[in-house]
C-alpha cells in the first residue's frame, strides 16, 4: 500500500511537466522581432494561448518570413478564400488535410505533384477536369487516374502524378 502511494505521489508530483512534455509555452520576449511583428494581434494574450497554438503560429510566422512577395500574395488570396467557406466545408478541407498527413511520404508527394501538374494547366482546362471528374463515380475517378498516369508517364517534369486530377 505505502509503495502505492508512493508511486502516485511520486506520479502526481511529475504530472505537469509530463503533461506538457516538449509542448512549453514561449515568452512574448523569446519571439524574434519579426515574429512579434507578424503575430502582433496575440500580443495581449499570447501568455494565455495554449504551447501548442502558440507554436503553430511561430511556425507560420516564421514560414510567412522565407515566402517570396508572390508567394505571400497567393497566401493570402488562398487565406481570404478559407475565411469564406462555410464552417461544414472548412471542418471537411480540416480531415481531409489531416488524412493527407498520415499519408506515407511517397504519397504525399505523388499529391503534391498532381496539384502543381493541375495548377499549371490553364483556367478553362482545369474547370473542364474538375467537372468531368465531379460527375465520375468513384472506380471511374480512380481509372481516370491511372490513364492519366499511363497517358503522361508517371509523376516526373510537371506531369500529373498518382495524386487527384480534380483538385
Amino acid at each position: 500500500m505505502n509503495v502505492l502511494v508512493g508511486i502516485m505521489a511520486v506520479f502526481l508530483a511529475l504530472s505537469p511537466a509530463w503533461a506538457q512534455g516538449d509542448q512549453a509555452g514561449v515568452s512574448w520576449s523569446q519571439l524574434s522581432p519579426g515574429e512579434q511583428q507578424l503575430l502582433q494581434r496575440f500580443s495581449d494574450n499570447w501568455d494565455q494561448l495554449p504551447p501548442r497554438k502558440q507554436q503553430r503560429l511561430r511556425k507560420g510566422a516564421q514560414q510567412w518570413g522565407t515566402m517570396t512577395p508572390e508567394e505571400r500574395q497567393e497566401a493570402k488570396q488562398r487565406f481570404k478564400e478559407w475565411r469564406s467557406l462555410p464552417p461544414e466545408q472548412r471542418q471537411q478541407l480540416r480531415e481531409r488535410y489531416q488524412q493527407f498527413r498520415q499519408l506515407p511520404p511517397e504519397q504525399r508527394e505523388s499529391v503534391r505533384n498532381a496539384r502543381r501538374w493541375f495548377r499549371s494547366l490553364p483556367p478553362e482546362q482545369r474547370k473542364e477536369l474538375r467537372e468531368k471528374f465531379q460527375k465520375m463515380s468513384p472506380e471511374e475517378r480512380r481509372a481516370y487516374r491511372r490513364e492519366l498516369r499511363r497517358q503522361y508517364g508517371g509523376s516526373g517534369g510537371g506531369q500529373p502524378p498518382g495524386g487527384s486530377a480534380g483538385q
